[in-house]
């Protein structure tokens, strides 16, 4: 009597998950958790540095691949169109991967703390030329209006 019952149970769960499967649930999870396998490997690089298992050198993937994961999962929310905004958050990886191995690897190289600030600026200066390309030259134009109208009625004090 006990087997099947045991027997009648896991047929009901196979059955579950069959259906649950062709519903689209596990291609769904899928789809957006899969970051997570990038997101995890990161983490734990960073775990076993600090738990002093492995050298300071890891730093540096572990950091790009914790900055390319929150960049997957902001692109699995809010759509892959945005990524062609966001791609200088690739360099900034590096970059992140870089400055983490200066602020905690053994050596104080000087040239690994400038590549990651000339990587990191790289990357601000690209996010910013695409923030004025698209929709910021409203605001730049909208700048040159407001500073125009002050110097024209603003001040009294004339050059």
């Amino acid at each position: 009597m006990n087997n099947r019952y045991s027997a009648g149970i896991i047929l009901l769960i196979v059955g579950i998950v069959i259906l649950l499967g062709k519903a689209g649930l596990f291609s769904f999870l899928g789809m957006m958790f899969w970051p997570l396998l990038v997101l995890i490997p990161g983490i734990l690089i960073h775990v076993l540095y600090f738990g002093r298992v492995l050298p300071a050198i890891t730093l540096i993937p572990a950091g790009m691949l914790v900055v390319y994961a929150v960049l997957f999962i902001f692109c699995n929310i809010f759509g892959w169109d945005s990524l062609r905004y966001l791609w200088p958050l690739f360099i900034f990886g590096v970059a992140v991967g870089l400055f983490e191995y200066h602020l905690f690897g053994s050596p104080k190289q000087r040239y690994i703390k400038t590549s990651a600030i000339g990587l990191g600026a790289a990357s601000l200066i690209c996010l910013l030329l695409i923030a004025l390309w698209g929709w910021g030259i409203y605001v730049v134009a909208l700048i040159c209006v407001l500073v125009g109208l002050y110097l024209m009625f603003g001040s009294r004090v004339r050059w």
